[in-house]
């Protein structure tokens, strides 16, 4: 759901609405102080430091009462406040000089308000690198997170509330983003491609038949399902990280494409097949060791052990492997043209060249996920650029191909034909975000 024509004070009032919902054991903010964080640092991003633009994270969070509800076992990575000697005023001019000491990837601002509803900015928050590691699927498991909510300012006019792992809202210049569709896990695309998961499928098949015929397949599909797309995401987010644009095709049709930089690379898909093998590997392991401890034996055979080990070190292996295939081929997006996949996302060359010209007379753009008729809306293809244009025309004259484009401000759209229709979505989402159980729900809407 987008809200055209929005201002920060549209963010403002979306949030509002949305922690007084909340079950957390904090104060809600009045809406001045909404508005004022907002207003603020939606026209900090506008400026540059040292050429830069300007990135940065604020938390808000009280300095009297940081943290009201710490866990019982308080883990060495978990967070911590730093406070500053003197607390400076929240202005456009502070946020920009300490942008450049608090990379939002690893530290946040923390910033409160006092009694008469003014803001300042008393100190540091650090370790946001472990949050954002589970949010971009780098780590299988995320951090607890401080304070009320998370600001960050992303792009130009762009600012990204999140609230732990569930993003509230995006205002994007003038647009306001409530929802993103999660078309990679229900829907169309998503269906496309868990039936490009199939060689893998297959592999897993009889790995699992020659080396633990007491598995069954159907409890490990979802999960390979789900490595599949979380690689896909990942690939598309480091894309967007370079802010120069780019698209991906997936596609066994090489009709019409002229590929100026032809390679194959297959370590990819291979790298995948290697990690689930051995997450199965060592779910397998600790399973045996962990009836024969239950079951009250007291000696264990050396060898349960020595696989349980071995079959972990390889899969952090691998995982690094995948990171390394992911930034290998995110990076060919940097020269212009498309990055070329097979089904089985075996790259076939980047800096490819579209040339099918025949455009469908109008697109569809989904307001969901799965399509469905009553969300879609008639759009003139032509109002799109060149980069758009050529995915839509490639997409409507090779039915089964799936388009992925990625604007330089960082969004992306999905290309798809169904019957005599090529529909497009947009605000798609990417990152892990998950919804909190501090937040109630109201009505049930398509996931996001």
């Amino acid at each position: 759901m987008a809200q055209k024509n929005a201002k920060p004070q549209d963010l403002a009032l979306h949030v509002l609405e949305k922690l007084n919902h909340s079950k957390l054991p904090l104060p809600v903010p009045p809406i001045t102080v909404l508005e004022e964080l907002f207003e603020c640092m939606f026209f900090t991003s506008m400026r540059t430091e040292e050429s830069d633009l300007i990135k940065v994270t604020v938390t808000l969070i009280d300095p009297e009462n940081p943290d009201p509800r710490p866990p019982k076992r308080i883990v060495a990575e978990r967070w911590s406040s730093i406070c500053f000697e003197l607390p400076l005023e929240f202005t456009i001019k502070n946020l920009v000089k300490l942008s450049k000491a608090s990379d939002p990837s690893t530290t946040s601002l923390a910033v409160y308000y006092d009694a008469q509803g003014k803001l300042s900015i008393w100190g540091m928050i650090d370790q946001a690198i472990h949050y954002h590691n589970f949010l971009n699927y780098e780590s299988e498991s995320g951090s607890e997170q401080p304070g009320l909510f998370q600001v960050t300012i992303s792009d130009i006019g762009t600012l990204n509330v999140l609230f732990d792992y569930e993003l509230l809202a995006t205002l994007k210049q003038n647009t306001l983003v409530t929802r993103y569709l999660d078309v990679f896990t229900i829907g169309p695309v998503s269906k496309i491609l868990k039936a490009n998961a199939a060689h893998l499928k297959i592999d897993l098949m009889a790995f699992l038949a020659a080396m633990h015929p007491g598995e069954d397949f159907e409890d490990w599909e979802s999960f390979i399902n789900g490595i599949w797309i979380q690689t896909l995401s990942r690939l598309l987010l480091r894309i967007q990280n370079y802010h120069h644009g780019g698209a991906i095709l997936i596609t066994d049709d090489e009709q019409e494409i002229d590929i100026k930089y032809r390679i194959r690379y297959d370590r990819l898909k291979i790298a995948i097949s290697k990690y689930a093998k051995e997450t199965i590997n060592n779910y397998v392991a600790e399973n045996l060791i962990d009836g024969n401890l239950n079951g009250g034996r007291k000696v264990i055979s050396k060898t349960s052990y020595l696989e349980e080990s071995r079959s972990l070190y390889a899969k952090n292996e691998i995982a690094d492997e995948i990171k390394g295939a992911i930034s290998f081929l995110s990076s060919h997006t940097c020269v212009d043209g498309v990055l070329l996949f097979d089904r089985d996302m075996v790259s076939k060359g980047f800096g490819a060249v579209l040339k099918a010209r025949r455009m469908p007379k109008k697109i569809f753009v989904s307001g969901t996920a799965t399509a469905t008729p009553k969300s879609m809306m008639p759009v003139d293809p032509n109002h799109f650029g060149t980069r758009h244009r050529s995915m839509i025309a490639y997409c409507w004259n090779y039915p089964g191909s799936l388009g992925l484009v990625i604007s330089q401000d960082g969004d992306i759209r999905a290309f798809y034909r169904i019957d005599e229709k090529l529909i497009m979505w947009e605000n798609i989402k990417t990152q892990q975000f998950l919804k909190s159980r501090k937040l109630k729900r109201q009505a049930a809407t398509d996931r996001i």
